[in-house]
């Protein structure tokens, strides 16, 4: 199976692509359907474990940090010592923290758990798309990419539905769900997914500059969450300061590095630049959107989780729908319209969620505002991916498109921390209809201003005509309600 991989001859229509493709979604799938329906569980499980809201906090952010800080290190672990090696390992991984969350007795140890989670998906995450690219034939890769994006998509719209079904049952089996879904996905990968490997891959490994970044990480969101709970203090602002210091070391070493990470030299062309900019804008507003937003039809508007879970279901279709089109937009005007309006429009369905509120209706309150948003993210999503891909050499591909979804998580992850805070959601006022509500509409109010300034920023700044060269790549690339696929955040 080796020489197959190596060569890339697999074909979609035969029965060894089709298990390749089947292996790789399912795998895909099991980040995803995690990611939407951990949202829809926080309230339960802060109820029946006791929690203030910086646990429910954590419950989010100790898995997006352990992603976010370990993804570009899984994707060089798979190109040195296997990609399907390092995909199993990841998933075995992801299902023995899935028991652990699943078990947990209290929050700490759901903390905790969620964190090992996180370092599952970051070695298992890569190996979904560097598996369909490294197996299949040239000619049939688009077509493999494709299928591997929509029914990423489909994975992504049933989640909320099957996760809010769940959680009326208990919270739990949320987690374990996980546990048969990974033991089909490494049975098959291990009797039917061809090895491969980058025989030209650097020989060394950025050891020190995913240190830095993970230690950046966790002091900054550990800060950013505690001044938002506590207040400031002298303790957690040398905390803060020394998260920020971490990150300019990082930015330090990557320069200096003979496999950085970060290629230094992505980011000297202005449109990667300018689109990491708007990503990190963009994803920060939708961190926060889609966390307090599952909080505030259930806590305020009485909505069931099972509700909750599927009131959002129709931005996934929309983007389902509409982002092949966006993308073909996007090739013929260039990204710049697109990620103009798009955040824009985004924008103006979150101040519409201001509407939400006791005794809020689906058709009448929810539904609007979510499509208007919905409609906003089709523009922005498949012209952003396109633009970060187009706008970096053609070796640098793979690292651009980490890169990119590594910056995704790491704006989910702060504004997580931070934004709740300054909204005024702190304790146990996930339990308390009037104070959320408050905070809701100050935290909604927030994002739409950062989506805002995406859509103006992108004005301004990206302006090279888009050369349709890379947009195979996949059209819902960091699609937030598949969260984000086909690299899935939390």
């Amino acid at each position: 199976m080796d020489a197959v991989a190596a060569h890339g001859d697999l074909r979609l229509g035969t029965a060894a692509g089709r298990w390749v493709l089947l292996t790789t979604v399912l795998g895909s799938a099991l980040v995803m359907i995690d990611g939407t329906v951990v949202n829809v569980a926080l309230s339960r499980i802060g109820t029946e474990l006791g929690a203030e809201f910086a646990g429910l906090q954590w419950t989010v952010n100790a898995y997006t940090l352990a992603l976010a800080a370990l993804i570009l290190l899984g994707g060089s672990l798979g190109d040195r010592f296997g990609r399907r090696r390092v995909f199993v390992i990841g998933v075995v991984w992801f299902a023995l923290a899935s028991l652990l969350c699943g078990l947990a007795p209290d929050i700490q140890t759901l903390i905790v758990a969620r964190g090992l989670q996180g370092v599952g998906g970051a070695l298992l995450t890569p190996g979904s798309l560097a598996l369909i690219s490294a197996s299949f034939h040239g000619e049939d890769r688009g077509a493999a990419i494709g299928a591997w994006s929509g029914l990423g998509g489909i994975a992504a719209a049933i989640g909320p539905f099957v996760g809010g079904w769940l959680v009326e049952l208990s919270w739990r089996l949320v987690f374990l769900i996980n546990l048969p879904l990974a033991a089909v996905v490494v049975v098959v990968a291990l009797r039917h997914v061809p090895e491969s490997r980058d025989e030209d891959a650097p020989p060394g490994l950025d050891l020190t500059g995913t240190t830095l970044a993970a230690s950046a990480l966790a002091l900054l969101t550990w800060s950013l969450t505690a001044l938002g709970e506590s207040g400031p203090s002298p303790a957690l602002w040398a905390i803060l300061l020394a998260g920020m210091l971490a990150l300019a070391a990082f930015v330090a070493v990557e320069r200096r590095s003979p496999h950085p990470l970060v290629p230094p030299t992505l980011f000297a062309d202005r449109v990667f630049a300018a689109a990491n900019a708007v990503t990190l804008l963009v994803y920060a507003a939708l961190g926060v959107v889609f966390v307090l937003l599952v909080l505030q039809l259930q806590t305020v508007a009485g909505f069931t989780p099972l509700a909750a879970g599927t009131a959002l279901l129709p931005v996934t279709l929309v983007m389902l729908a509409f982002s092949s089109r966006a993308g073909a937009l996007a090739q013929r005007i260039g990204p710049r319209l697109p990620l103009t309006f798009g955040p824009l429009l985004a924008a103006c369905g979150l101040l519409l969620m201001l509407r939400i509120g006791e005794g809020a209706s689906w058709a009448l309150h929810v539904l609007p505002a979510v499509l208007v948003f919905g409609a906003g993210l089709t523009l922005t999503v498949a012209p952003l991916t396109a633009a970060v891909l187009d706008s970096a050499p053609d070796r640098y591909a793979g690292a651009a498109s980490g890169v990119n979804n590594a910056v995704a998580r790491a704006a989910g992850l702060l504004a997580v921390a931070l934004l709740p805070g300054l909204a005024g959601i702190s304790g146990e006022d996930y339990h308390d209809p009037a104070a959320f509500s408050v905070g809701f509409g100050v935290a909604v109010g927030i994002s739409a201003g950062l989506l805002a300034a995406a859509g103006v920023l992108a004005f301004v700044l990206v302006r090279r005509p888009h050369r349709a060269t890379r947009l195979e790549v996949e059209q819902c690339f960091h699609c937030p309600v598949s969260a984000p696929t086909p690299y899935p955040t939390d």
